[in-house]
């Protein structure tokens, strides 16, 4: 920790393009870390709000108006000079081309591996969280039916992120359908979770497991698997996720659900409610939500929405 204990409050923007590409931009001469590569923002001016602060500094540092912006990350991070508090919003509409105008460069990338480099300490996290789609589907072939939910993932969407849940099914009939599953999904380009007991996944054709609520309270640290996802219906277990290093969570129920009759939804309101306490990691909405959702969930502070039934209808 920083000896003075002093904990700055920063803005980053993450300039998002339709097609999932972002910009990054290199940290000018004469300050720490010159030359590292990392999201364009700055420190919040007593009296400003992030997203006013947000809005200024991409003026400052390159001559855009921001016109669209949605909060979406917050993170801690401790550097040998400073503690920061770093908060994120992906922008997605502005007035402008981006002109650097404190010699620094810019650089559009697409998901995944990065093409510059050295990076900014903190944005390892932030750069796999920015593979991950808009939509998130789960499976519910104890509904519909494994024949049906087979067609459905073979000629519906190409979704980039899939998560098989089937309560119903025993561990041998829950690998056969997976590897049914991740032959689609991984042909069209996506990735396979599952929601069983991570001991269950050696050997199997997926890219990550995801945890249910009781299996996130009991763990101590990170299944070891490219990817690791959580169900949270609180701060405390969000806090949890992210204290585990873990990759993503789905918040709900934000609408009534027929999977959780009874159960008093969110709601919008107090889906940001659980978000403003902080969020390490994205958040997808979910519960009784349709595609035509998202830019409502985003407006919120989600990453994106996840769907059951919405995905497959």
């Amino acid at each position: 920790m920083h000896s003075d204990n002093k904990i700055i409050e920063v803005v980053a923007g993450v300039l998002m393009r339709p097609d999932g590409s972002f910009m990054l931009g290199s940290r000018p001469q004469g300050k720490p870390y010159a030359g590292y590569w990392e999201f364009p923002g700055g420190k919040v001016e007593p009296g400003e709000s992030a997203l006013q602060a947000l809005v200024r500094e991409l003026q400052e540092e390159m001559a855009i108006t921001v016109t669209h912006a949605t909060p979406w990350l917050s993170r801690l991070h401790h550097y040998e000079h400073a503690s920061v508090h770093l908060r994120f919003f992906r922008v997605w509409d502005w007035q402008g081309e981006p002109q650097p105008q404190e010699g620094q460069q810019f650089a559009w990338q697409p998901p995944g591996p990065s093409s510059v480099e050295p990076m900014l300490p903190a944005n390892g996290p932030i750069l796999k969280s920015l593979q991950l789609p808009a939509v998130y589907a789960i499976t519910c072939a104890h509904e519909i039916g494994v024949a049906a939910q087979l067609q459905a993932l073979a000629t519906g969407p190409a979704h980039g992120l899939v998560q098989v849940r089937e309560p119903d099914m025993d561990r041998q009939q829950l690998q056969a359908f997976v590897s049914e599953v991740a032959a689609i999904v991984h042909a069209r380009g996506g990735k396979v979770v599952v929601n069983a007991d991570p001991a269950w996944l050696a050997g199997w054709p997926v890219d990550g497991v995801h945890l249910n609520g009781s299996r996130l309270r009991q763990l101590t640290q990170r299944p070891d698997i490219a990817w690791v996802g959580a169900s949270v219906h609180s701060a405390a277990e969000l806090q949890q996720a992210g204290l585990l290093g873990l990759d993503y969570a789905l918040l709900g129920h934000v609408q009534p659900t027929a999977s959780h009759p009874g159960v008093t939804p969110l709601g919008w309101d107090g889906f940001a409610s659980v978000l403003a306490a902080g969020m390490p990691l994205p958040v997808y909405a979910l519960g009784g939500l349709q595609a035509q959702d998202l830019e409502t969930a985003r407006q919120h502070g989600a990453h994106g929405v996840a769907l059951m039934r919405g995905a497959w209808q």
